[in-house]
């Protein structure tokens, strides 16, 4: 009973999920970084799946928001309570005797020192006990078990929902990084206009991702493959049902998709050469939800000439990375008070 003592958390705080891992349990709750909110009276109706299921289909009074946007906070309150709500769901065998957890959650490496600050306070505001920020690629290598303490060169393209995150990182540390605001979110959003511009066809953000996950591809596919969806046509004002083919979808992510090879692109050319040989030799680990897009790996291998692996668990790569983090916490804890007053 009292080994449930310290019991310390990883958050992989993510724009589309949220994953919490629970030091020497592995990852405990998976859920949609969504919170349904009433309105009138400001009250939270929902966080999670459940508030995802009601994504385009609430009442007025009620909306289904997603409070954090590319990666960081856009609602302060609101995150806090869906961090509170997670934090729950993690302890829920607590002990009475069990103190509040140490919590390290993942950012962005291009975030700023205040949106790094407001997930601190959002984090201790949610009941953490101390809050300690890591760097979403450095945690996407560890947990693709990538020999990151090590003088070596490794490098990783984590493409989640609102952020891709590209680094080379060797001794314990980020090298070179770049950040951009193109991932998952950005490539169902190119779908939606695509079939708005082509067919005046309106459709959901649930029909874009599940287009993107069943017929997308970064490249055409040797054998064309197509899916029904229904939307509202924009002409009559009337539902109506199309097919679409995978080639239309890999025209509409041609601009997303290479916006992400130029960030990997820029990344390896600051890359020191004694490190890009590593890489050469390694590859590039792809992790994150955007990992799964057919064919992507191709694609930058043929960009960039160089080896690319889809790593093995790409979805839970940053909660594994963050949740192993907690072992050398004495490290973060200096490196975040000297990151915040170094972005002073």
């Amino acid at each position: 009973m009292f080994g449930g003592f310290t019991k310390d958390l990883g958050i992989d705080l993510g724009t589309a999920n949220t994953l919490v891992y629970v030091r020497g349990k592995g990852i405990v709750v998976r859920e949609p970084s969504v919170v349904a909110l009433r309105t009138d009276t400001k009250s939270i109706e929902a966080v999670g799946e459940s508030a995802k299921k009601m994504i385009g289909r609430t009442p007025g009074n009620i909306r289904a928001i997603r409070p954090m946007k590319d990666g960081v906070i856009a609602d302060f309150d609101t995150t806090a309570t869906m961090i509170k709500y997670f934090i729950r769901q993690a302890q829920k065998q607590r002990s009475f005797f069990q103190r509040h957890p140490n919590v390290m959650v993942c950012v962005p490496s291009g975030i700023t020192a205040v949106e790094q600050r407001a997930v601190e306070d959002a984090t201790k505001q949610a009941g953490a006990r101390e809050a300690y920020t890591i760097e979403e690629p450095f945690a996407a290598a560890i947990g693709a078990d990538l020999p990151v303490w090590e003088p070596t060169g490794s490098m990783v393209v984590d493409i989640g929902g609102g952020t891709t995150e590209v680094a080379v990182i060797s001794l314990g540390g980020i090298v070179t990084s770049r950040s951009v605001r193109v991932a998952g979110d950005e490539m169902d959003e190119s779908i939606i206009s695509y079939i708005k511009r082509q067919y005046n066809l309106m459709i959901g953000e649930r029909t874009a991702e599940q287009l993107k996950m069943e017929v997308g591809s970064a490249m055409p596919l040797e054998s064309v493959e197509t899916m029904e969806i229904r939307g509202r046509d924009l002409v009559t004002g009337l539902p109506k049902t199309i097919s679409i083919t995978s080639d239309e979808i890999s025209e509409a992510l041609a601009d997303t998709i290479n916006a992400i090879v130029e960030a990997v692109k820029v990344t390896l050319e600051k890359c020191p050469p004694e490190l890009a040989a590593d890489i050469m030799d390694r590859g590039i680990v792809l992790t994150g939800g955007g990992a799964l897009l057919r064919n992507l790996d191709k694609l930058l291998a043929e960009e960039t000439g160089m080896p690319v692996i889809v790593a093995e668990n790409p979805l839970d790569c940053v909660a594994i990375g963050t949740g192993k983090a907690l072992d050398n916490i004495h490290l973060f804890k200096s490196r975040s008070s000297s990151a915040s007053r170094s972005k002073r």
